[in-house]
């Protein structure tokens, strides 16, 4: 462990230091590509600690490896982000470990200033980052920054700008790609617009379809199209939603059926979609898609929940993520046998006044 200790002071001049440097192994006496298999098994809550052993656990931690390695060999553990806004009206962001025994939430540090302010921001995670895009304020337009936190390495950083200044979009990932869909821009921007990211190119590219509107409600990824819930159009009194279908590369207009009872924030779980209904209660709805029917499942306490709520899935368990991060945790893993709702967990609220605009899950 002395060469791993001492690294950090080696001279860029001693050739025969260097060369001992990059071979010092990740665990004395052992080759990396066995270190590698053990070191891949340690949680993710001891990674942080992991990264103040040496510079090279430091780079491995924080590297493409070690997220391709954990999530082959399916040793990635999913960690819930919410974007909230408190009673300052800025925006802030939370971080929970499902695994945790604690089961508490915990502030993500260094957001930067100068948008905490913002309204109508898109959040997405793809990688190993969270992306706030766009977003505008009561004196400014609608913007095109994007920034990235690197949950890796801790810290936020700006990144490509979108294609259009966008705000109160939807945003979703598939298919390794980000999408920022439609919403409210600035008078040059095309609201019948999208852009998509391409990380391995670290840039977007704009389209546009004249089916997409700017009245954005809410979003989801379900057998591999993108489906959106919109507010009323010109067209239709009632509300309706549209489908990104990705071979043809074009947005159709979703099944009234399905949509009818899309009423509230969604998720999928195992290509099940489950609704929220908040308008009278709180009440899990899932929609069939055998008999095209809307199913309840099951309500809950609004004590519990406190309304209104955000959805996030892990594995088989729905995560209802409320006022003060007030969250209950549901397990629908065999909910078409059962037929009845299993309530979990629930997680103590914070003491602060929190609303949650969006919440996302993130996987190292």
């Amino acid at each position: 462990m002395e060469l791993l200790d001492n690294e950090e002071g080696l001279s860029s001049n001693n050739v025969d230091e260097v060369k001992v440097t990059i071979n010092t192994p990740l665990i004395g006496g052992l080759p990396d590509d066995i270190s590698l298999l053990c070191l891949a098994r340690v949680p993710r809550r001891y990674h942080s600690v992991m990264k103040a052993v040496s510079k090279r656990w430091r780079d491995l931690v924080s590297s493409k490896e070690w997220l391709h390695y954990r999530r082959k060999h399916k040793l990635d553990e999913t960690w819930i982000y919410a974007l909230c806004r408190d009673r300052l009206d800025q925006v802030c962001c939370y971080v929970l470990d499902p695994t945790s025994s604690r089961k508490s939430w915990k502030l993500i540090h260094g957001l930067p200033p100068h948008i905490v302010r913002r309204k109508g921001m898109g959040f997405e995670a793809l990688g190993n980052k969270l992306f706030l895009l766009g977003g505008c304020g009561w004196s400014e337009d609608a913007t095109d920054e994007v920034y990235a936190y690197n949950a890796s390495l801790n810290s936020w950083v700006q990144t490509a700008s979108l294609s259009t200044a966008r705000c109160y979009f939807a945003c979703e990932v598939m298919d390794e790609k980000l999408y920022a869909i439609g919403g409210i821009g600035s008078n040059s921007s095309d609201p019948h617009s999208w852009d998509t990211f391409d990380p391995c190119i670290n840039g977007w590219t704009s389209h546009r379809d004249p089916n997409i509107v700017p009245e954005i409600e809410d979003s989801i990824v379900m057998d591999g199209k993108i489906y959106i819930r919109c507010g009323k159009s010109p067209v239709t009194p009632h509300v309706y939603a549209v489908v990104y279908e990705p071979s043809s590369g074009t947005w159709q207009h979703a099944e009234a059926d399905m949509v009818s009872g899309w009423r509230g924030p969604a998720v999928v779980v195992d290509g099940i979609l489950f609704v929220l209904d908040q308008s009278s209660g709180t009440r899990l709805m899932m929609w069939h898609k055998k008999t095209r029917e809307w199913i309840p499942v099951g309500k809950l306490s609004p004590l519990r929940t406190r309304p209104p709520c955000q959805l996030v899935a892990v594995g088989k368990s729905i995560y209802i993520i409320g006022k003060e991060l007030s969250t209950v945790v549901v397990d629908v893993g065999d909910i078409e046998n059962m037929g009845r709702l299993m309530v979990g967990s629930s997680i103590p609220k914070l003491v602060s006044d929190y609303n949650v605009i969006s919440c996302k899950c993130l996987s190292i």
